[in-house]
């Protein structure tokens, strides 16, 4: 009976053997309704023959093709029978192989056309697919083992571990035909409104398309269906966080704001100053501030929130600073120490953070840095200084988190790089004041604002776009590694750089292993989020070999290795070009004295050339380093890459960045050439999604349920348009029903969704 059976209903239910369990490990899909969201990503025609010219080795990929050759031949040396035969589209050709225990042919005819799918490898320097799903069809385009394919198109779904599409496909028709009423979240005058589907229709259409059909509006209808849930989720949280109460933070006239921007040896730009002042009216409020800001590299974010930390700190509160590295906390405290200059106090106070006799001046406060690899005696003065309220600005990594950290009284929390936390990490530090403090959640990662609309839609933004004076063009140029001498030139170009008295970066994708032959692992959490965000656009995985699963196990030269940090440098110092040159290292496995003495001898310009990885991505500012280089720079994102580059042409030099690749892929050319092409973040930002595989669409894949977003396409105009939509109309129905009563459905869908991974959509780093 169709209604005992639900969105909710398991689909193992209905669905026995191996495919329940295959689902819900590698898709995140449970039940009825997470099948019927889980949509295909193209659409085969049966009718038409694939352009195979498209192939690529690691592709899951389903194809149209005609049968040319078949042959059946014992194996040698094993027990059984291998079938090859060759597919082609008229024009080029693909193998397929299949083992049998007895001579069997598959069904295979020459002349006989087919649907294919499978993981494209090479073998004997050809394509070819090995035991790939096989649909059989006649010379005119029917099909023989079913009837569905004379009428209806072919969906292609994203494979998961042994489960093929077409099996996918035979079960997602099981669930369209068992399952009975589908919810309907979008009230009826909104869909009218916006023109959209029924759902109940839009499925049909999405997942059994008839031929000719246009699949648009089914697709349209699933994304606006997730955009208006999300939005929902969104809204309620913007609710809940205006309904609490703070404390409001002004700042004491002739105090330590006042103080500070009277010592300024530099103007603030007009972006600074207005959002500054946003931030000042919004600290002086009862109201949490809830905060997103956003900035180009170099647009001076780290003032602004400074200028927000000792509003907080004249009005008698506290301010911390979560970063995501131990590098950028203490590149961050030495910056904030050396901006602050006299401010900054390094003993006990006799008042808490001003004069200590209530006179018209601005007094002092100190700076604390608290992170995971200090002694135990800087760590216990640091949470000291926090507790008792000497340190009136608290600077740490995810050791601020930890449950006994405490504050006197935590008036402003300040994330710097969100992406890299969660939002459970970000709560638990705004848990640590008396009343819940103010937010500012900083990346200088631009944002595209369809991400900034689905993800930080909870939060108000600003941006700074406007660089402060001073800053220099950088004028970056993609290397091919292939041509020696275009690498040696490349190393002259630094030597000339060092030769003027400016310093360079080199960047490397993996730290991999010292001469001295201490083992240790080139894969690092805080190395290799360029790695992750490349393997998000399409980047093949490092020492990936192409196989051919055939007798002779033929396997195809492995993929060159990857540049590390301690091959580099030994690289480098060997250079003709650079004999003499005084050449560092700098990754996340040294200690963190280690650390902290490169940093500091880098910047005093005590090393001509910084070897490193990532770890000097963000908040990393030394004016004299003119020049970087990145090694394998096809490794990294897009945005990561405009990231690296800003960390020169920081002072009176001009900026040079060198992208240095060996990759033959014309998408991996292209990207690079993207980032040679403007100094734009947000239009890069904006490509970057362009260029992603579908499913990776925010930039970072969540656990246990794939991807934060399974519809919408994030870098497309379109669905910009259709965010837009949805929040409005979301917003508008929280206004009239906040507690979603009138609404169950839509309530349902979002209870569903915040039950994922305790809103794993939100989780961002």
């Amino acid at each position: 009976m169709l209604a005992a059976y639900t969105e909710d209903t398991p689909l193992g239910r209905i669905v026995k053997g191996t495919a329940p369990a295959a689902l819900a490990k590698g898709r995140g899909v449970h039940t009825f309704g997470d099948l019927l969201d889980y949509v295909p990503r193209r659409y085969l025609p049966p009718n038409e023959l694939t352009d195979l010219a498209d192939l690529r080795v690691g592709d899951d990929v389903m194809v149209v093709a005609e049968v040319q050759s078949v042959a059946t031949t014992p194996m040698r040396g094993r027990t059984g029978h291998r079938t090859t035969a060759v597919l082609t589209d008229g024009r080029r050709e693909l193998d397929v192989t299949f083992f049998a225990k007895r001579r069997w042919d598959f069904g295979l005819r020459v002349g006989r056309w087919g649907i294919f799918a499978g993981t494209v490898s090479l073998y004997n320097r050809r394509l070819q697919l090995t035991h790939p799903e096989v649909e059989l069809l006649d010379e005119t385009g029917t099909a023989e083992r079913t009837e569905y394919l004379k009428t209806h198109q072919v969906p292609v779904y994203p494979t998961t571990g042994s489960l093929g599409s077409f099996v996918i496909r035979r079960i997602v028709a099981t669930v369209l035909d068992t399952i009975g009423d589908v919810r309907e979240p979008v009230p009826p005058a909104v869909r009218e409104r916006r023109q959209l589907l029924g759902r109940r229709e839009a499925l049909e259409l999405v997942h059994r398309p008839v031929l000719g059909a246009d699949v648009r509006p089914g697709l349209r209808r699933m994304g606006y269906d997730e955009a208006f849930v999300l939005q929902t989720i969104l809204g309620q949280r913007r609710r809940a966080a205006q309904a609490l109460r703070g404390t409001a933070r002004m700042p004491r006239p002739h105090g330590l704001l006042a103080g500070f921007d009277a010592r300024l040896p530099f103007t603030l730009t007009a972006g600074q100053r207005q959002v500054g002042e946003v931030i000042a009216d919004e600290l002086a409020a009862e109201r949490p501030m809830h905060r997103l800001l956003q900035g180009e590299v170099g647009s001076g974010k780290t003032v602004v929130a400074l200028r927000a930390m000792l509003a907080v700190v004249d009005a008698g509160g506290q301010a911390a600073l979560l970063a995501p590295t131990e590098v950028l906390a203490a590149q961050h405290h030495r910056s904030i120490t050396t901006l602050l200059g006299g401010l900054a106090r390094t003993g006990m106070s006799e008042g808490l953070f001003g004069a200590a006799d209530g006179a018209d001046r601005p007094g002092g406060t100190k700076v604390a840095l608290l992170t995971g690899s200090q002694s135990s005696a800087a760590r216990r003065a640091a949470l000291n200084d926090a507790i008792t309220g000497d340190a009136g600005i608290v600077i740490g990594t995810h050791a601020l988190i930890q449950k006994h950290v405490q504050f006197f009284d935590l008036g402003l929390v300040i994330v710097d790089e969100q992406h890299r936390f969660g939002v459970q990490q970000r709560d638990a530090l705004r848990e640590k004041g008396r009343t819940p403090p103010h937010l500012l959640v900083m990346t200088a990662t631009p944002i595209p604002r369809t991400v900034a609309m689905t993800v930080f839609g909870d939060m108000e933004t600003s941006a700074l776009t406007e660089l402060p004076a001073g800053r220099q063009p950088i004028d970056t140029h993609v290397v091919d590694a292939g041509r020696p001498a275009w690498v040696e030139r490349t190393w002259a170009r630094l030597a000339e750089e060092i030769s003027k008295g400016h310093q360079a970066y080199v960047v490397c994708p993996t730290i991999g292993e010292p001469t001295d032959g201490s083992a240790l692992n080139a894969d690092t959490s805080d190395e290799d989020a360029g790695w992750q965000e490349a393997r998000q656009q399409g980047a093949a995985p490092p020492g990936a070999g192409e196989q051919g699963p055939g007798e002779s196990g033929e396997v195809a030269p492995p993929e060159r290795p990857l540049a590390s940090v301690y091959a580099v440098a030994d690289l480098l110092r060997a250079t003709a070009a650079l004999v003499g040159a005084r050449i560092e290292i700098l990754h996340g496995r040294l200690d963190a004295d280690t650390k902290e003495r490169v940093m500091k001898d880098f910047g005093s310009g005590e090393i001509d050339v910084l070897v490193a990885t990532t770890v000097i991505e963000v908040g990393v500012d030394v004016p004299n380093a003119s020049t970087m280089v990145v090694m394998d720079a096809d490794r990294f994102g897009l945005s990561q890459l405009h990231q690296l580059r800003g960390r020169v042409g920081r002072g009176a030099a001009k900026g040079l960045c060198l992208l240095m690749t060996a990759a033959e892929a014309a998408v991996a050319r292209e990207r690079l050439d993207a980032v040679a092409a403007t100094t734009d973040g947000f239009e890069l930002a904006r490509r970057d999604l362009q260029l992603r595989r579908e499913g990776d669409v925010l930039g970072a894949r969540q656990s246990g349920s794939g991807s934060s977003v399974r519809f919408l396409r994030m870098g497309h105009r379109d669905d910009e348009e259709l965010i837009a939509a949805a929040r409005e109309d979301a917003f508008a129905l929280l206004e009239e029903d906040p507690g979603l009563e009138d609404h169950p459905d839509l309530q349902a869908r979002v209870a569903a969704r915040l039950d994922e991974q305790q809103a794993a959509y939100l989780e961002r780093g």
